[in-house]
């Protein structure tokens, strides 16, 4: 079953196309997708950056564990000097990763999102970045 996922992997990667696999679960889908599409990349290194995304916090965390085993096999297999290394990151929800003092201890998530994107969000540090040129700049704005 694993075989016949990555023929179908890899038909929708020659493709540049999308692909809808579904196996039942246990049955490695993880590590046979990893396998196939980080080899892939390292063969076609025209396809740029992948993502990899996951539904929740704890799925995220086992495909970064399941990529971390691959690569020790790898380095068992090829040394551990060998090129083409990869680099993963795990990106998660503003709740998650927020290092905001007071917004950080929030406990519903809504609320952290609110609260983090009006810290953040772009027309926030425009209008913080000209009230400070206007009250540091002394050009007749407001002081």
């Amino acid at each position: 079953e694993q075989y016949a996922y990555m023929l179908e992997v890899k038909r929708a990667l020659d493709a540049r196309g999308h692909g809808l696999l579904e196996m039942p679960t246990g049955t490695g889908k993880t590590v046979t997708l990893l396998s196939l599409v980080t080899s892939y990349q390292r063969a076609h290194p025209e396809v740029g950056k992948l993502v990899y995304c996951t539904r929740t916090v704890p799925e995220m965390e086992k495909v970064l564990e399941e990529l971390q085993h691959l690569e020790a096999y790898r380095d068992r297999a090829h040394g551990e000097r060998r090129a083409q290394r990869l680099l993963a990151i795990g990106l998660s929800s503003r709740r998650n990763m927020c290092i905001h003092e007071t917004v950080s201890q929030e406990s519903e998530r809504e609320s952290v999102d609110t609260r983090c994107r009006s810290l953040t969000a772009s027309w926030v540090r425009s209008r913080a970045k000209s009230a400070g040129e206007a009250v540091s700049g002394g050009g007749g704005g407001p002081s």
